[in-house]
């Protein structure tokens, strides 16, 4: 059986170009065929790359995707395999990396556990995103890490209403409003003061943007919770909904905008036991100096 798989990478320079070009021959050294999609091939070529042994992508079923980058790119990978149970495998070339699996130094072993498919499957939560404008579905979507409803216009403030499982919680103005998986409360969410929930915390996180309300605390809800926004009529400014900063859709006054988990999870390669506290430590460096461990340890 013909085995393939997606390379997946931003490659802006000669050297970035190069590093998928080694990607691309060390999966065709190993039995598997490496993809990008065409306009990639184009591009990455166009730097210097050989990539003569690449096939062109369009929505084939591949083995996995592999991504040579930074969360952005895997956020990618995740929208081209949306549909496919193809794992996705991060190799992190970029600051931080947050979701990534492996380092960029350890590319020829991560390369060779690919190839005898020495990885165990992890799956990371989605949402489920439907905008709801004059009595119809106008909008649908999905997203990894978080859905955003923020103000279009610098100078207007949003009014929103929050309801959770069918109930008014709150309306205030502000920027906007954030639902993130737990994947995603390192991302958007962190930087927005929310807190970072562990991966495996079956849960929904809900951010306030800048709002102008006493009761504008970050919540952290149920993963069967079904959420909605409605902007209001009396608000002052339209919004824009967007889903993992890529999927985009303009909001009236009036719109409602209805999240739940995803049915959907998104599937990630696992090549280490290592805990998400290990993860955070060294991503974010925190200082750990002076820790001695339990006391069995000693």
């Amino acid at each position: 059986m013909t085995r393939s798989a997606l390379l997946v990478s931003n490659a802006q320079s000669a050297q970035q170009a190069s590093l998928v070009e080694r990607a691309a021959k060390k999966l065709s050294s190993r039995g598997i065929h490496p993809l990008l999609e065409p306009q990639e091939v184009t591009r990455i070529a166009a730097l210097g790359a050989d990539l003569s042994n690449v096939e062109r992508f369009s929505s084939q079923q591949v083995e996995l995707g592999i991504v040579l980058g930074g969360d952005g790119s895997i956020l990618r990978a995740a929208e081209l395999l949306r549909g496919q149970q193809s794992p996705i495998l991060g190799i992190n070339t970029g600051h931080v990396g947050f979701m990534a699996e492996a380092e960029l130094d350890e590319l020829a072993q991560v390369m060779d556990r690919v190839a005898a498919k020495d990885y165990e499957v992890g799956h990371r939560s989605a949402l489920e995103v439907e905008v709801i404008q004059s009595g119809k579905v106008a909008f649908s979507s999905w997203a990894m890490n978080e859905v955003t409803v923020e103000k279009s216009a610098r100078e207007r403030m949003l009014e929103l209403v929050v309801e959770v499982d069918k109930r008014p919680l709150s309306s205030f103005g502000c920027d906007g409003i954030l639902v993130s998986t737990p994947t995603g409360s390192t991302a958007y969410a962190f930087s927005a003061g929310g807190p970072v929930v562990w991966p495996d915390v079956d849960a929904l996180l809900v951010v306030p943007l800048s709002a102008h309300s006493l009761f504008a605390r970050p919540l952290v809800l149920g993963s069967n919770t079904h959420l909605a926004f409605e902007v209001l009529k009396r608000s002052p400014g339209n919004g824009v909904l967007w889903c993992d900063g890529r999927r985009t859709f303009d909001l009236g006054p009036g719109a409602r905008i209805e999240v739940r988990r995803s049915q959907q999870p998104v599937p990630m390669v696992l090549l280490s036991d290592a805990t998400f506290t290990d993860r955070l430590v060294r991503k974010f460096a925190l200082p750990v100096t002076g820790w001695r461990g339990p006391e069995e340890n000693k």
